[in-house]
């Protein structure tokens, strides 16, 4: 089930109820593996951060990616999040998506 994160964001927005959200929708691939880094901070000062959006990387091991190329995984995943794009995340890298057996 989809957080409703709707309407305006400031700031203020809890970067971890974010964090939690992105878990919470990433569960239908029934990972692995997730690891997602708040990487907000490192941004200070950047348009989106200024705007409230936050940063985040993404890593995620699933078997649901195998037999998918690198583009077609990436889809898959921010299709997720388009409705949280650009607020409350203003930038959403995707570093990995892997298989197990691509470990």
């Amino acid at each position: 089930m989809k957080m409703s994160l709707q309407g305006p964001f400031s700031k203020s927005f809890p970067s971890v109820m974010i964090t939690e959200e992105i878990h919470s929708r990433l569960a239908v691939f029934k990972p692995e593996y997730v690891d997602v880094y708040d990487d907000s901070a490192s941004h200070a000062g950047h348009t989106g951060s200024a705007a409230g959006g936050g940063h985040y990387d993404l890593t995620i091991v699933s078997a649901q990616f195998a037999g998918k190329n690198t583009l077609a995984r990436h889809r898959m995943v921010m299709a997720l999040f388009a409705d949280l794009i650009p607020h409350p995340i203003h930038a959403l890298s995707i570093k990995k998506t892997l298989t197990p057996d691509e470990l």
